[in-house]
């Protein structure tokens, strides 16, 4: 597996080469230090698995990058890794062609959990941050009047950020076995039929009066 990372400062490519070491199959890592740099290393290496890039990098303002790269590079999956947690840059960078938008806040778990759902062809949103659903305290409230019961919300919670059955095994220190029964739990008290269909089931949740 080959990723791009593009991120205009040195210390933020470190720390996420330690994550990305963490995916398997072992990934080969190519840096890139700004838009220009970004577009010549896709160039040569076509056989990209993602590009994990910076929003803000020098070469281009805002989204005005991504929109150049899906442009140029429509085959290889983009996702975002950015400091601002602003629902308006998510939108933006979304409506761009981004298949994903990372806050570089977020714990390793969800960073490691948001990169394999857009491997796998899935885009990720962090919850409260797309602008499609609440923030957090009233998702949360809005969820207590599922029927779930803690457990369950908690395992819903981290199903609507994109973790997987193993990610969220690990986080809430449970069996995937266990995870996959809240799971289906979740799935009734939605009626979805699918981890797509509960997600956005989640993410239409009102924010609560």
């Amino acid at each position: 597996m080959k990723i791009l990372l593009a991120d205009d400062h040195p210390l933020v490519r470190e720390g996420v080469r330690q994550v990305l070491a963490q995916l398997e199959p072992p990934v080969e890592i190519l840096d890139a230090h700004d838009y220009p740099s970004l577009f010549a290393r896709a160039a040569r290496h076509p056989d990209l698995d993602l590009a994990l890039v910076d929003l803000n990098m020098p070469g281009f303002a805002g989204t005005q990058g991504i929109t150049q790269f899906r442009s140029r590079f429509p085959d290889i999956p983009l996702l975002v890794l950015s400091a601002s947690e602003s629902p308006h840059d998510v939108r933006h960078a979304l409506k761009a062609g981004a298949l994903g938008y990372i806050p570089k806040a977020s714990p390793t778990a969800v960073m490691l959990a948001a990169l394999r759902q857009v491997l796998s062809g899935g885009v990720y949103v962090p919850l409260g941050l797309s602008g499609l659903h609440p923030a957090e305290p009233a998702d949360f409230a809005a969820l207590q009047h599922s029927g779930l019961t803690v457990r369950q919300l908690e395992v819903a919670r981290l199903l609507a950020q994109g973790c997987t059955n193993k990610t969220i095994s690990s986080m809430l220190a449970m069996s995937e076995g266990t995870v996959k029964v809240h799971i289906a739990a979740i799935f009734r008290a939605f009626n979805a039929s699918n981890r797509t269909e509960a997600v956005l089931a989640i993410q239409r949740l009102p924010h609560a009066p």
